[in-house]
């Protein structure tokens, strides 16, 4: 089973999500005209923005990780499907504590959305490499996973911080998503050597071609 139908779906739920998000954004009412009154709205858009940089990480790096995907598992499946889960409680979590202008608790249960969706993601590509092997393309270009592991780290700190200062909580969320937008070459330079016919196991993205923009 490739891995087409698996992308499809999800891209079509990270898109319902940002759209649910930002028809969450609340209007001025009438009579409420001026550049002032949008400030009133700072913290549900600060919210917005912030979560919308999530999801757009998660579909970029969910992208690059099926590209590399040579089969699809029941378990690989059942681990995309908890990724989703925690994924569609970004836009009830960001209401939350934009609505209530970062209060702790608000704050700090986006935290653990957060955590968890990064802890979903983790195990999705162990099932994948576990349905590949440890010598697959994707083995290769994920190596180590720094970046993925300090990301629990920074989430698992900020939790409990976010209960008696959510501003600083905020800071290493919005510090997290930054780390994730410096562009990750990994994946791309595993895909250029295979191109270029110096990696291994080449051979089975020749057999399956794919559009890798």
């Amino acid at each position: 089973m490739t891995s087409n139908r698996l992308e499809a779906f999800s891209d079509g739920v990270i898109a319902i999500l940002i759209t649910i998000m930002v028809l969450e954004l609340t209007i001025p009412h009438a009579q409420h005209d001026q550049l002032a009154d949008l400030w009133n709205l700072r913290h549900i858009f600060l919210s917005y923005v912030l979560s919308f940089v999530y999801l757009a990480i998660y579909w970029n790096n969910h992208h690059h990780v099926l590209y590399l995907t040579e089969r699809v598992t029941g378990g690989v499946l059942w681990a995309n499907m908890h990724l989703l889960f925690w994924l569609s409680l970004v836009p009830f979590a960001t209401g939350w504590m934009g609505e209530n202008s970062f209060a702790p608790t608000p704050t700090a249960v986006y935290g653990v959305v957060l955590l968890m969706a990064a802890v979903a993601y983790f195990i999705l590509v162990r099932a994948i490499i576990h349905s590949q092997g440890t010598d697959s393309l994707l083995a290769q270009a994920i190596g180590k996973d720094f970046k993925g592991k300090i990301s629990v780290v920074f989430y698992a700190v900020a939790i409990p911080l976010a209960l008696v200062a959510p501003w600083a909580a905020l800071g290493i969320y919005m510090l997290v998503a930054a780390m994730w937008l410096v562009p990750d070459r990994r994946i791309e330079d595993v895909v250029l050597d295979c191109e270029n016919g110096v990696g291994a196991g080449c051979p089975t993205l020749d057999e399956q071609p794919r559009d890798a923009t």
